[in-house]
């Protein structure tokens, strides 16, 4: 009678080995099933689809703040922001070249997406529109992305810093500290927090050229997109 060697004798799994082969499958099971509950969980959020984008009107507010006019029949961008966010931080000097390179051609739009996971976020926004009912919008955007590295990610409030960017720009501050206070400000902050939920945008910058939502990986991803509906306005 032949031995099996010990290369063909099956082995005997050690007490470990076998609790750990029961183990890892329950593990991984338990992990799909709490993926599958959060997702469940999330609310819908109504989005356009590709082939039925929103209407300019939709994506566009009649308060919302312009920066650039191309006048009738530009394209229009509309760009939804988070002040304290650091991609829309890295994104703001491209933005400003795209603003020059479309100078004339491309009506380009900001909309308050400020993120509930930011400190300031809400505040940087409410510093903003308190200085757009004063005609300065856009030196206190400009401002607010300037300096986001030295106020960015604070867990304490910076509105005493925003106060004094309102004084270097010769705000009146009663008015500015009674925008800032009044719930009026705050609505109209959440007015745009609320569209970009309704249009899809998850996360910022989110963008919508003529009522569509883009999905970008790139700068020239915007920049070709931009030049196709320039085209497509010219009738080329």
């Amino acid at each position: 009678m032949t031995t099996p060697s010990d290369s063909t004798r099956p082995r005997r799994l050690s007490t470990s080995t076998r609790a750990a082969l029961i183990v890892i499958p329950a593990v991984i099971l338990l992990a799909v099933v709490a993926i599958a509950v959060s997702i469940l969980a999330r609310p819908a959020t109504p989005a356009p689809s590709a082939d039925a984008p929103a209407s300019v009107s939709d994506v566009v507010a009649a308060d919302s703040h312009v920066l650039d006019d191309g006048g009738p029949g530009a394209p229009t961008l509309v760009e939804f922001l988070d002040f304290e966010c650091e991609a829309c931080g890295a994104f703001y000097p491209y933005g400003e070249e795209i603003r020059k390179q479309y100078d004339g051609k491309l009506t380009y739009v900001i909309r308050y997406f400020p993120m509930p996971g930011h400190r300031n976020s809400m505040t940087a926004a409410l510093a903003v529109e308190a200085a757009a009912q004063q005609g300065k919008f856009e030196q206190m955007y400009r401002q607010m992305f300037e300096t986001q590295a030295e106020w960015g990610e604070k867990q304490t409030s910076e509105a005493p810093r925003f106060r004094e960017y309102a004084q270097r720009l010769g705000l009146d501050l009663a008015a500015y500290d009674a925008a800032v206070a009044d719930p009026k400000t705050r609505d109209r902050v959440q007015k745009d927090f609320d569209a970009a939920r309704l249009l899809g945008a998850t996360g910022t910058p989110t963008f919508f050229l003529d009522g569509r939502k883009l999905e970008l990986t790139s700068v020239t991803d915007l920049t070709d997109a931009l030049d196709r509906a320039l085209a497509a306005k010219s009738g080329a």
